[in-house]
């Protein structure tokens, strides 16, 4: 594509020098030949400074919010580097979403499993469908594809490069989990959203966003861009949502799609639903009680891109689950579960549900991660473990720059001043686990909580491949 129809996607005025444009990014080191440099201005490093490199690379074109050098190659002055990035590479990839239907998830917790739920549900009525989530990446062919290391969260460029990937392998319809750090930094701005789902809104991220209220406007932005709205009555924040045309979901709030005599059964639960389409009970092959609401708000979202009844009900009952949640990798004669459960209110979740289905005791084994990444949780996690389980075993979990014994303390102090001493500190993740299972006796549950479907571990000097489930696998094997 010329650099001129570029600019004028920008509404900037044709370059002096027209180019062709294979690719945009805003990292130096991915800049190949033909691609189109966005400088942005962060907190520790100014994209400007990479100019020189970036052209030595074969940069086209350089894209800012002002600089007073000069360059080799046209630089384009826009007042959002990060909007521009987003903007640029939708219409360099033809923008994909337009030609898919789009249902977009956010909230604090069950953003993945609602996630594939939708999926399952909108294949299960005949769509092909793809998926963008944390823990990977689905064309409809149904292969779950891994992002590099370095994609932690998929910028503007790769979210539409995927869409594209979605659409032109035969995609009708695409989901994609959006968290609240891709809404705000425009990651996912230039998607055309059909349905946005609503889970929750609970602290978590305030060291990004400052405030719940800035945490709430930044995923408001998704229902904001979205045609419809899927949204959980039985949130607090989500009743504020009601600007958009909706629908509503819930067990103990009146809403549009209701849960109603709500059952632990063998293998799962049930329920009985009222809706817009009819009432239907329902059987949902997943542990927690917390992923009822996870399922009706799936089951509203492709219900409005053309789910029946029947298909919403015969694919809930056949969903295979997601990978790291709540991932029941042994049953027998102690179970053990994986599940991504990181923050206090989730790991209280998964605890509270699998408690009464534990017929002896409850050991979780639940780090915290390192860096600025929410120091303000370790010891809520520790008192969070502690409470609910019987045995807590504290951990690594991706701890980078920050010490490891400064975390497990701080999860102990949590523990401490809560009055409790049921836990003990395993740096080592691995040997967490082993040191989990090895202490469990037969009718023992154990909860591998934190990593999920992860699959590295970042420790202060070296990433590691990670396998949660495959290291309990391990650890159950008899020794030789």
């Amino acid at each position: 594509m010329l650099l001129s129809r570029l600019a004028a996607a920008l509404s900037l005025p044709a370059p002096d020098r027209d180019s062709d444009v294979l690719g945009v990014t805003h990292n130096a080191d991915w800049v190949k030949p033909g691609d189109v440099f966005v400088a942005i201005r962060g907190a520790k490093f100014d994209g400007h400074a990479f100019i020189p490199e970036v052209i030595e690379r074969g940069a086209v074109a350089v894209v800012g919010q002002g600089w007073e050098g000069e360059a080799s190659v046209p630089y384009l002055k826009v007042p959002h580097a990060r909007e521009a990035l987003a903007d640029l590479a939708a219409e360099l990839r033809g923008h994909p979403s337009r030609a898919l239907k789009v249902v977009g998830v956010t909230g604090t917790d069950g953003k993945t499993t609602t996630s594939w739920l939708t999926l399952h549900l909108l294949r299960s009525a005949g769509l092909k469908t793809g998926l963008l989530s944390t823990v990977g990446y689905q064309r409809p062919d149904g292969e779950l594809h891994h992002f590099p290391a370095h994609f932690t969260t998929p910028e503007a460029p790769q979210v539409q490069a995927t869409l594209s990937e979605i659409l032109e392998a035969g995609g009708e319809a695409a989901v994609l989990e959006s968290s609240s750090h891709a809404l705000q930094l425009d990651r996912v701005r230039g998607v055309a959203y059909d349905v946005a789902v609503w889970t929750n809104l609970t602290p978590e991220h305030l060291d990004f966003h400052g405030t719940m209220e800035d945490y709430f406007l930044a995923k408001k932005r998704l229902v904001d861009w979205a045609e419809f709205a899927v949204v959980n009555a039985d949130d607090a924040w989500g009743r504020r949502l009601d600007e958009k045309p909706r629908w509503t979901y819930g067990v103990d709030h009146d809403a549009d799609w209701r849960a109603f005599d709500i059952r632990d059964v063998p293998g799962g639960l049930e329920f009985a639903v009222t809706s817009p389409l009819g009432s239907f009970d329902a059987r949902l092959p997943m542990i927690g009680r917390f992923n009822v609401h996870n399922a009706l708000g799936a089951m509203a979202a492709a219900a409005r891109l053309g789910a029946t009844l029947d298909e919403l009900r015969d694919g809930l009952a056949r969903f295979a689950g997601v990978p790291g949640r709540m991932q029941i990798v042994a049953a027998e004669p102690v179970r053990v579960i994986v599940d991504f459960a990181h923050t206090p209110p989730s790991l209280e979740k998964a605890l509270s549900a699998l408690r009464p289905t534990t017929l002896g005791r409850l050991i979780v084994v639940i780090g915290s991660a390192g860096g600025l990444r929410d120091p303000g949780k370790r010891a809520p996690l520790g008192e969070t473990a502690t409470r609910l389980a019987d045995v807590a075993i504290f951990t690594e979990e991706d701890h980078r720059d920050t010490p490891l014994d400064d975390i497990l303390n701080e999860m102990a102090r949590g523990a401490r001043e809560a009055g409790r001493s049921n836990f003990l500190l395993v740096g080592d993740r691995r040997e967490a686990i082993r040191a989990a299972i090895e202490r469990a006796e037969p009718g023992d549950t154990v909860l591998l909580a934190g990593k999920g479907a992860e699959d590295i571990l970042e420790r202060t000097h070296e990433t590691v491949p990670w396998d949660e489930a495959a290291e309990a696998r391990r650890a159950l094997r008899p020794a030789p």
